[in-house]
C-alpha cells in the first residue's frame, strides 16, 4: 500500500540520494533506480554503510517487490554473491492524457513501458463526469487487459490541455474545458480508485516525458505542442517549471506582430494561438476557397501537395518562431522538440520555426541548439503522466513511509 494520496509534488525533480540519508531504504533505493544490477558487497562498498545495515535495507525493499534479485556475480571463490536490481513489473501506473478532443489511457510499469492503452474519442467540453468517469472506466479495463488487479495499481497521472494547480490537481480557467474551473479531479477519481493522483497541464507532462524517453542528457529544454491551441513545457536545469499560478509557457497568447486584427478567443488581437494553431491555419485556407477546419484537414491538404496549405503552414511555423526566437534569448535552451497534432506531422512547420529562430536569436543563445520533431509522438503524454508518477511514488520520502508501514 502507497502510504500518500497527495495530488502534487515536484515531479520535475529528480531525487538523489544525499550522503549521510543513505542508511534510510528510500534514499538506499535510488541508487537502483538506473536498473543496474548490484551486490550487497558493491552496495556497502558505494554507500560506506555497515554491511548489516545494507542487508537488512535490501531485504525490506525484497520484501516491497521494489526489488528483486538479478542473477549472480563472478565470483573469486566460494559461492557466488547475488545480485539485485529495480523491478519495474512491481507496480502499474494509470497514465491519462485529456486532450481538446481525444483521451488517451495507458497502463505503464514503473519504468514507463506501455502495457496496455486505450484512444477515446471524447471532448473535453462534455465536462468533468462524462471524462473522467470514461477514464476510470478505460483505466479498469485496461488494468485487466495487463493482466494487473487494482491492488497493483501504484497511482494515476493525469495531463489536461489548460492551465492546473499543481498541488491541488484543480484547473484554473481552462480556456477551452468549460465545467472544469476549480473541479476536484483527485477526489472524482480518488472515489473509484484510492490511490495517489497527480494532475498538471498536458504540455508540461509531454515535455517530461519526451525528455526522459529520448533527451535525458539536455539539462534545458522546451517542448513546444501545436494543436487545437499553443504551449510550452519548460524544463530548466533539469527541473520542469510551472510558474507562479501554473501558466507558465503558455505561448499560444502571446502576441505576434502581424496579427493586430486577428481576434484570439482569449478576447486579444494578434495571439500566436489565433494566427498558428491548426483550426487558425484551416480557417485561413477555408478562407481561400478550400474544404479545412481543422488541423488535420490541413496536413491532409500539404500531403496531397497542396501549394497553399504549405505556404500557409510554413508561415505558421515563422509565427512560432517569432515567439520562440525570443524565448532562445530568454531561457537558452539546448533542446526544442515540436510535437501536437499539428507539430509532429509538420515538417513545413518546423522548417519555418528554424528560419526565424536562427535569424532572429542571439547567435551565442543558438551555437548548440537543436530543433526538431517529437520522437514520442502521441505517447508524449501518457509518458510524461507515468513519469510523474513514478517521480513521486519512488521518491525516498515515500518509499521510506511505504516499507515502514508493511514493515
Amino acid at each position: 500500500m502507497w502510504m500518500t494520496t497527495a495530488a502534487g509534488t515536484d515531479a520535475g525533480k529528480t531525487s538523489a540520494p544525499e550522503a549521510g540519508n543513505l542508511s534510510r531504504a528510500g534514499n538506499l533505493f535510488q541508487l537502483l533506480r538506473d536498473g543496474k544490477a548490484r551486490t550487497r558487497a558493491e552496495l556497502v562498498e558505494t554507500t560506506g554503510l555497515a554491511r548489516s545495515t545494507v542487508a537488512s535495507r535490501i531485504d525490506a525493499l525484497i520484501s516491497s517487490g521494489l526489488v528483486g534479485p538479478a542473477g549472480e556475480a563472478s565470483s573469486s571463490g566460494g559461492r557466488p554473491p547475488s545480485r539485485f536490481a529495480f523491478n519495474p513489473a512491481a507496480r502499474v501506473v494509470l497514465a491519462v492524457d485529456v486532450g481538446a478532443t481525444h483521451v488517451i489511457v495507458a497502463v505503464t510499469d514503473l519504468g514507463g513501458s506501455v502495457l496496455a492503452e486505450r484512444r477515446l474519442a471524447q471532448e473535453v467540453a462534455d465536462g468533468p463526469d462524462a471524462v473522467l468517469g470514461r477514464v476510470v472506466a478505460a483505466g479498469r479495463e485496461l488494468l485487466a487487459e495487463a493482466g494487473r488487479k487494482p491492488g497493483d495499481l501504484a497511482g494515476m497521472g493525469i495531463g489536461l490541455p489548460g492551465p492546473v494547480e499543481h498541488h491541488t490537481g484543480r484547473p484554473v480557467k481552462p480556456p477551452i474545458m468549460p465545467g472544469w474551473d476549480g473541479f476536484d479531479v483527485v477526489s472524482y477519481v480518488q472515489r473509484s480508485l484510492p490511490v495517489p493522483v497527480l494532475v498538471d497541464n498536458d504540455v508540461n507532462i509531454m515535455a517530461l516525458g519526451e525528455r526522459t524517453a529520448y533527451w535525458p542528457d539536455h539539462q534545458n529544454f522546451l517542448f513546444i505542442k501545436v494543436a487545437t491551441g499553443i504551449g510550452a513545457g519548460i524544463i530548466s536545469s533539469g527541473q520542469l517549471q510551472r510558474g507562479a499560478n501554473g501558466t507558465a509557457g503558455d505561448l499560444g497568447h502571446v502576441r505576434v506582430p502581424r496579427g493586430d486584427d486577428v481576434l484570439c478567443r482569449c478576447g486579444n488581437h494578434g495571439c500566436l494561438e489565433a494566427l498558428a494553431s491548426g483550426p487558425a491555419v484551416a480557417r485561413q485556407l477555408q478562407a481561400q476557397g478550400l474544404e479545412a477546419s481543422t488541423g488535420g484537414d490541413v496536413l491532409r491538404l500539404v500531403g496531397e501537395g497542396n501549394l497553399q496549405a504549405i505556404q500557409a503552414l510554413r508561415q505558421a511555423g515563422r509565427d512560432v518562431g517569432d515567439v520562440l526566437a525570443t524565448v532562445v534569448n530568454l531561457l537558452n535552451p539546448s533542446m526544442i522538440i515540436i510535437g501536437g497534432s499539428v507539430g509532429e506531422a509538420g515538417e513545413h512547420l518546423v522548417a519555418g520555426i528554424r528560419e526565424v529562430v536562427y535569424r532572429r536569436s542571439l547567435p551565442l543563445a543558438t551555437t548548440h541548439l537543436r530543433i526538431g520533431i517529437s520522437m514520442a509522438g502521441q505517447r508524449a503524454a501518457v509518458l510524461g503522466a507515468s513519469q510523474m508518477v513514478t517521480q513521486h511514488v519512488l521518491s525516498p520520502a515515500v518509499i521510506e513511509a511505504t516499507l515502514q508501514a508493511t514493515g
